[in-house]
């Protein structure tokens, strides 16, 4: 707990689901970051202010001006430095008791698998589906809890998958590579806040995952959609065939 400011986290601990138990498992708690984007930016911030204890946060490339309106960690005078520099020393002015490990590089299969040890819960952040497919089969090997998000134009989704646990779906068993409707979501058009919403949406189930309590997006993703004010969810199960978690989870 932080011993400055014994008050600080008074408003979380004064949740029954979380309490001076809870906050401490977070305090304590160890989530990586991969992607430094809208999403990453939002997550990052939550869970700095939330207390956590360590990150470890994962980009290789460098903020522009169009990153700006959603990526809201940064500032027009980070425009050219790296995202994982800008992004330390924002989350630093936040908490400064936050340990912070950066990793400035895009990250083969088993490089990621190494940096994973001693994380307790992964943040797919990235924007683009082969990345996505890469960190879930991490996280499966090393069973480590993801949460995945993704945002483009108005619409956004978050989902859990706890590799951790067996008998439950991966990212895989959402979508293969053989599937032709999944765009990247580099590039393309996006209403700013969406990212933030999804972002936040993120930090709350990273949270839950490190304090201990169940959600029903381990087995659903939630889906929004800005445009319209409206959300839904879908279920997600294992499938039978999926080449990552099929061998332990699939009967």
């Amino acid at each position: 707990m932080n011993q400055q400011d014994p008050n600080q986290f008074a408003r979380h601990t004064g949740l029954p689901q979380l309490g001076i138990d809870g906050q401490e498992k977070i305090t304590s708690g160890h989530v990586m970051i991969i992607g430094l984007g809208g999403l990453g930016a939002a997550a990052g911030l939550y869970l700095a202010g939330s207390g956590a204890g360590r990150l470890t946060i994962n980009d290789f490339d460098r903020v522009d001006t169009t990153n700006l309106p959603r990526q809201i960690l940064f500032r027009r005078e980070d425009i050219g430095r790296y995202k994982t520099e800008a992004t330390e020393a924002a989350l630093q002015a936040v908490n400064p008791e936050l340990v912070i490990s950066v990793l400035n590089e895009r990250l083969a299969e088993n490089d990621l698998r190494k940096a994973l040890d001693g994380v307790q819960v992964v943040l797919d952040c990235t924007d683009n589906f082969p990345s996505r497919m890469l960190i879930n089969r991490a996280c499966h090997v090393q069973r480590i809890p993801l949460v995945s998000g993704a945002a483009i134009r108005f619409e956004g989704q978050v989902s859990v998958f706890r590799h951790d646990m067996d008998n439950m779906p991966c990212y895989n068993c959402l979508y293969t590579d053989d599937d032709d409707n999944l765009e990247s979501c580099a590039g393309q058009g996006i209403l700013a806040p969406v990212a933030g919403t999804i972002g936040c949406m993120m930090a709350t189930e990273a949270l839950k995952v490190l304090v201990g309590l169940g959600s029903d997006l381990e087995k659903r993703v939630w889906i929004y959609d800005g445009l319209a004010g409206t959300s839904q969810t879908i279920s997600v199960s294992p499938r039978k065939g999926c080449p990552v978690c099929q061998n332990s989870r699939v009967p």
